[in-house]
Order: C-alpha cells, then sequence, then structure tokens
C-alpha cells in the first residue's frame, strides 16, 4: 500500500497509509473496533477501492478473503460452497480433463501445456484439495455435515465455520482473515491456531485474540482511529508489547527532561535578570564602557534565556497518560451500610430505573447476595454470595444466563423473585451499549453526576489518554463503538466502587487497553464480578468460577488460574 487513503462519506478511515507485508509473513491486525481493520482487509482483497493512493497485491496463487459476515447463498449446497471456493482448481481440473481427451492426436506445444497444467494443479495443491476440505471441516466442528446440506439450514455460526474451512482448503498464497476465532469454540481455535502456525503462505490476520497472535504472528499492524494510520511492529505480538513499552519509558523520560530544561532555563533567566538590575549598585563592576558591555552582555543572556522558556513552554511534553485504576473505599462498605442502585457506567444513564430496591447484606461479612433469584426461564440463583475482594468468573455457553446475573447483581434488571443486596458504590459495565442521546458532547456524557461544571473535568479525562482534546465536543451518538467504550471506562475509573460487575469488558477496545484494565483490575482491592470470552483474560483470572447452565448454577470452583 503507498500513501492510501479511504472513507465513507465524510468520515475518514485510513489516511496516507503505506506498508508492505512481505512473501510467507504473517502480519496480526489490532485495532479498537471501528478503528478500519475490515476495511485495511477489503482493500487488500479488492473488495473496495482506496479513494487515493496504490495498493499492489501479486500472489499467484490466488487471494483468500474471509469477512466477519458469511457471503454464502443459503439455497446453495455444502457442496457449492466447497467448489466456489476451489474455483480456480476446478478450473484447471476442467482444463486438464480436456487437454487429456485430445492428447491421442496432441501436437507437441499441446503435449507441453498439458504438462504445464499438471504441474501448476500440483504446485497448487489440487490433489490434496479434498483432503484439504475435509480436514478444515472436522478441526472447525463441522464434521457431521454432509455435502448436499442446503446451507439455508445451517447456523449463522456454522455458516462461518463453514467460510472459513473453504476459505483455509483452498490454500491460497494471500491469507486475508477477519476475526476468523469469532464462532469456535475451545478444540476448534487451537486446531486453526496450529493450522496458522503451519501455513506457508502469506497472511493478513485480523483478531483481538492474544494467544493466537502471539503463537502466530510475525508482524503487527496496530490501526489508529484517531489519527487514522497504520503502525508496524516486527516480532510479533511480544515485539508489539515491548515497543509499547519502551514508547512509554521514552515519552515518560522525554517530560522529565523537559520539566529539567523548563526550571533549568527559567533559573537562568532570574539569576541573569538579577545580576543585570544589580550592576547599578555593585562598584566592583567597573564604570564607562566596560559596565555597557557588561550590562549589554547579562542583557543578552536573559534575553536569551526568556526566549528559550518562551518555546518550550509553547511546545511542552505532556505528561504520559495516567494508568486506569479502579479505586474502592472499602472502610465504609459494612453491613449496615444504607444501600441504592448502582453507578452505571453508561454516560447518558447513571441509575437502572428497573432497580428493585435493596437493603444491606445479611451474611456476616459479605458484601452482595443473591437470594432466590428467578428470571423466568432465564436464569434461577438459589444463593450467590460476595464477599469484599473476592472475584468471581461467570461461565457457561451462550445463552447459559451469564448476563441475565450480571443485571440483576448490578441491578439493571428486577428479577421476577428473590432479594437483592449490593454495596451503593457498585461500577456496571454492561456488555451493550445503550442508545445515546443526540446532543450530548463526550465530556458533558463524562461528566455526568459529578460536582461541578464539565470543563473542571476536561483535565481529568484527558489525563486518562483515552481521548484528545478536539473529541471532548463531538456528540457521544457520533462516536464509534470503541470511544463509547472507552467513554464507559473512563467514568468506571473516576468512581470509586466497592463491586465492579464486567460483562465482557475487554469488548470493541484495544488490545494495549485490554492490558491496561487486566493490570487495574490486578491491583483493584474492591470485588469484581466479570463474564468473558477472552482466552488470555479467562487464562489469567485468578479467583472463583461459577458455571451455569439453563440459567442454574451448575458449578462453583477454583478457576484454573487461581488453583496455579
Amino acid at each position: 500500500m503507498k500513501d492510501v487513503s479511504h472513507g465513507y462519506g465524510d468520515r475518514a478511515v485510513l489516511e496516507q497509509v503505506s506498508l508492505t507485508v512481505r512473501p510467507g509473513e504473517k502480519a496480526g491486525v489490532i485495532g479498537e473496533k471501528g478503528a478500519g481493520k475490515s476495511t485495511l482487509l477489503r482493500l487488500l482483497a479488492g473488495a473496495e477501492t482506496p479513494d487515493t493512493g496504490e495498493i499492489t497485491v501479486s500472489f499467484p496463487d490466488g487471494t483468500g478473503h474471509l469477512g466477519q459476515t458469511s457471503a454464502l447463498d443459503p439455497r446453495g449446497t455444502v457442496q457449492d460452497a466447497v467448489d466456489a471456493a476451489l474455483a480456480g482448481l476446478r478450473d484447471l481440473e476442467a482444463r486438464i480433463r480436456a487437454a487429456e481427451a485430445a492428447l491421442a492426436t496432441a501436437a507437441p506445444d499441446e503435449l507441453d501445456a498439458y504438462g504445464e497444467l499438471l504441474t501448476t494443479y500440483e504446485e497448487r495443491g489440487g490433489y490434496q484439495a479434498d483432503a484439504r476440505v475435509d480436514a478444515a471441516l472436522h478441526g472447525l466442528g463441522l464434521g457431521h455435515l454432509t455435502r448436499d446440506r442446503v446451507l439455508g439450514s445451517l447456523s449463522g455460526g456454522e455458516r462461518s465455520r463453514l467460510s472459513l474451512a473453504c476459505v483455509l482448503a483452498a490454500a491460497p498464497g494471500l491469507l486475508l482473515l477477519d476475526e476468523p476465532t469469532n464462532h469456535l469454540d475451545q478444540q476448534a481455535t487451537a486446531w486453526l491456531t496450529a493450522h496458522l502456525a503451519a501455513h506457508r503462505g502469506t497472511l493478513v490476520l485480523v483478531s483481538h485474540d492474544r494467544d493466537l497472535l502471539e503463537t502466530v504472528t510475525s508482524a503487527i499492524l496496530e490501526v489508529d482511529r484517531d489519527l487514522r494510520t497504520v503502525t508496524r511492529y516486527g516480532d510479533g505480538w511480544q515485539g508489539y508489547r515491548t515497543a509499547k513499552a519502551a514508547a512509554r519509558r521514552r515519552w515518560a523520560q522525554d517530560r522529565e527532561e523537559w520539566l529539567a530544561e523548563v526550571a533549568r532555563t527559567a533559573d537562568l533567566a532570574e539569576s541573569a535578570g538579577r545580576r543585570l538590575a544589580g550592576t547599578g549598585k555593585d562598584p566592583h563592576e567597573g564604570f564607562g564602557k566596560h559596565r555597557r558591555s557588561h550590562e549589554a552582555k547579562l542583557s543578552g543572556q536573559v534575553r536569551a534565556a526568556r526566549q528559550r522558556l518562551a518555546r518550550l513552554r509553547r511546545h511542552p511534553v505532556p505528561p504520559p497518560p495516567v494508568p486506569l485504576r479502579f479505586t474502592a473505599e472499602l472502610a465504609t462498605a459494612t453491613p449496615s451500610t444504607a444501600l441504592s442502585t448502582p453507578l452505571s457506567t453508561t454516560p447518558y444513564a447513571t441509575t437502572a430505573a428497573t432497580s428493585p430496591a435493596t437493603t444491606a447484606a445479611t451474611t456476616p461479612g459479605a458484601l452482595a447476595e443473591l437470594t432466590g433469584i428467578t428470571v423466568g426461564d432465564r436464569l434461577r440463583i438459589a444463593e450467590l454470595t460476595v464477599q469484599p475482594g473476592d472475584r468471581l468468573l461467570v461461565t457457561g455457553p451462550n445463552g447459559a444466563g451469564k448476563s441475565t446475573l450480571l443485571r440483576v447483581l448490578a441491578g439493571d434488571l428486577r428479577p421476577d423473585t428473590g432479594t437483592v443486596r449490593r454495596p451503593a458504590r457498585t461500577g456496571y459495565l454492561a456488555q451493550e451499549l445503550s442508545a445515546a442521546p443526540p446532543r450530548q458532547s463526550l465530556l458533558a456524557a463524562f461528566a455526568a453526576g459529578l460536582p461541578g461544571p464539565p470543563e473542571e473535568h476536561a483535565p481529568g479525562l484527558l489525563s486518562l489518554g483515552l481521548f484528545r482534546e478536539e473529541d471532548l465536543a463531538v456528540p457521544v451518538a457520533a462516536l464509534s463503538v470503541g470511544q463509547r467504550r472507552r467513554l464507559e471506562l473512563a467514568r468506571l475509573v473516576t468512581h470509586p466502587a466497592d463491586l465492579l460487575v464486567l460483562d465482557e469488558p475487554t469488548n470493541h477496545v484495544s488490545l494495549a487497553l485490554v492490558e491496561e484494565l487486566e493490570e487495574a483490575l490486578s491491583a483493584y482491592r474492591g470485588a469484581v464480578v466479570v463474564v468473558s470470552h477472552d482466552r488470555r483474560f479467562r487464562s489469567g483470572f485468578r479467583g472463583r468460577e461459577l458455571e451455569l447452565d439453563g440459567g442454574r448454577a451448575v458449578q462453583e470452583r477454583e478457576s484454573a488460574a487461581g488453583s496455579r
């Protein structure tokens, strides 16, 4: 890509992007939701044409592109999907059969052409194509599908996995995969990771799965939504993390050097100014032209120092962002505390209107309790107690009731029966974003519920490094999904909470921010109840695990990380 710019309507997504992916390289593409990662892949795949700039993609074995949504025709069959994916090989097969039919009367140049077809077919792995299809179907959990199965009868997840299997089976020279682990279980994800690690072609992979990136990639391309740029980092995922940490250290060092230079220059200007002011009173300064020469020298020093000081102050080095930190005030979280609805991190609704009245937890030392809870046929919890400082990971298949449990605990959903007791200071991060008022600015949304006018809270928000100053006046409704998630996190870390209820907290944010969030949770002294599908987050979780199935608690145990 050379000087590529692209956007949609009046919204620019990429500006003057130049990058190279070398043959055989495996590049991971990261960035928060809405940054332009999928756009980057569509441009490389030729599915979209850039507004300006040049893109050159040259792979004799073709390009395979997997989007986040399946493009399979629901009227077709599994075999139709396989044949479409292997269209290049199927065309070669047809040409080989036609050449074979004419071999008896073939001229020497026709025999040479036949030999070239066979060589090309072999080089592209044509003889192993159907075996690759079967291996991919079994590896991705689709071994039960028959080739005559109509695609419209498959679930959305099955169609997505079939699309992935077809792209992999075609074995193109360039693989462009957009979030391929979506809809995959743990076993299928492990198979895909091993397959991509062994892939001998070139790979450009959009993923939020840090384990996959760490195992597979040799370079990282970070798409920055705010700057609309793509930055390349070598040495894969660990190289990216190392480079980010080094950049932060350099930033902090540059800040310290700037502060020291400002102090030194201010000192110089002040001391030279004092000496200049005292030239008329010091008998040792001399008289006549010697004195005037000395005064001129001092005056020049003062002027130079003040000019340099002014330049330094016009171009300050800002402090690096303050790391995210969740705070609790556990000294006041006693059983006798009057409890209320939680603080919602959604900036446009700070309380939940449907929340039931709550009282203090009755179990000695308990921070929160659920007793006899039912929500239709979605959730049935006989008893759940959360102690101060607890860590509870809620797991289970889709539809097991995980989000329902968290909504009840946070006060966002009134149960049909049962009692909910929780601390007044409860921070809640919902999985889904709420509707935003059309005109409320980012700063006003952040400051909602805080004392004083919104402008007073601008420095605090900017210090987190989540937004730029020019973002503060942007309406919340105009923010991307990733920006709105950042806004929710900013509110969450600004309000002390004794209990954090987090539903998929790593969704929609950059992986750098995910790791900062994990560090903040590790240092947090309050209790955490969390749902997450993030493999790296779950593997590093230390605490209890509550497994749900069909809305019921089926098992509670120490998490794997906690037992280690």
